[in-house]
């Protein structure tokens, strides 16, 4: 997954958080980046016809955003199962962030083979908790982190 996948992928979690448009704030918070960065991709994934910005009111996906938002979604719910479910891992939110930006879509396909990933993924996936509402998970109070 490249980077312009997982700002679509945060500004679709965003805006299903906020129930309407991402406020560039929040996206780049979200990646722990600067507005400035933020805003700079942004432009770029404009520019793609990928969103639409409106200053001062935030970014909207396109219906082809939405779509690559979702494939990264997916991909994303994949390495986190995985490191769940099969690997046992306890801190799979943190490890799956830190694999996310080097899994391409070959490997998440085939770590999709191993888990028993449900079919209405990635609408499965919690937003504010931040993860899969089907995994079976401890609450952790530190998972908002």
């Amino acid at each position: 997954m490249n980077t312009a996948d997982q700002y679509l992928k945060t500004i679709y979690l965003a805006q299903e958080q906020e129930d309407g448009p991402a406020s560039t704030g929040r996206i780049a918070d979200m990646l722990d980046v600067s507005p400035a960065s933020a805003n700079e991709m942004i432009g770029k994934l404009e520019e793609q016809a990928l969103l639409d910005h409106e200053k001062y009111k935030g970014v909207t996906l396109t219906d082809e955003g939405i779509r690559r938002a979702r494939d990264a979604l997916q991909n994303y719910c994949i390495i986190e199962r995985f490191l769940h479910e099969v690997l046992e891992v306890e801190e799979f939110r943190e490890e799956a962030r830190q694999l996310e930006p080097v899994i391409d879509e070959t490997v998440a396909e085939r770590l999709d083979t191993i888990i028993d990933r449900e079919p209405q993924c990635p609408d499965c996936f919690g937003v504010e908790e931040d993860v899969c509402a089907l995994l079976e998970v401890e609450a952790n109070p530190d998972a908002a982190d």
